[in-house]
């Protein structure tokens, strides 16, 4: 038996929007310092933004929100929603996961491995035949963790700046 992790799993509630704002803050700044052409930029206050927008899908029926809490404290969280066939991108209805963020001081403890393992979990439950995700093309660390959770490439995104 392995030993209990040091963090617990769960559902997102309201009163996990101030850290979900916080941890999507930390996404955006992450994303657009990779490319700052390509991605939004943070502005003054992501993390009202952000939380403001993780909240307003906390109770939608096809998506989930998970957070790890460690020591009574939201560390990570995933966001994950069920997609409809997409003839735009040439695919059947899947799952697929948005968002994964784990702050920075809690990186390499399995965190980010339980949270994808729980919105996939979620996906599988609700009928998603596959699950896809996007990954920042400079994000090297977290395409291994996707990789040794079987996930595979399969497009490559390209961007044009007009």
């Amino acid at each position: 038996m392995s030993p209990p992790m040091p963090f617990l799993i769960r559902r997102a509630a309201e009163a996990d929007v101030p850290a979900l704002g916080r941890l999507g803050a930390l996404l955006m700044r992450t994303h657009h310092t990779y490319d700052p052409e390509r991605f939004l930029p943070p502005g003054s206050n992501p993390e009202a933004g952000y939380g403001r927008f993780l909240r307003s899908q906390l109770r939608e029926e096809d998506v989930a929100v998970f957070v790890a809490e460690k020591d009574g404290a939201v560390v990570g969280y995933v966001f994950a929603g069920l997609e409809p066939l997409s003839w735009k991108e040439l695919r059947d209805a899947c799952g697929f996961i948005h968002d994964i963020a784990v702050a920075e001081s809690d990186r390499g403890a399995g965190i980010a491995t339980a949270l994808v393992e729980a919105a996939v979990g979620w996906l599988r439950a609700r009928g998603a035949p596959r699950v896809m995700l996007w990954s920042a093309h400079r994000n090297t660390a977290a395409q291994r963790l996707f990789e040794r959770l079987g996930f595979r490439r399969t497009m490559v995104e390209m961007t044009r700046e007009l």
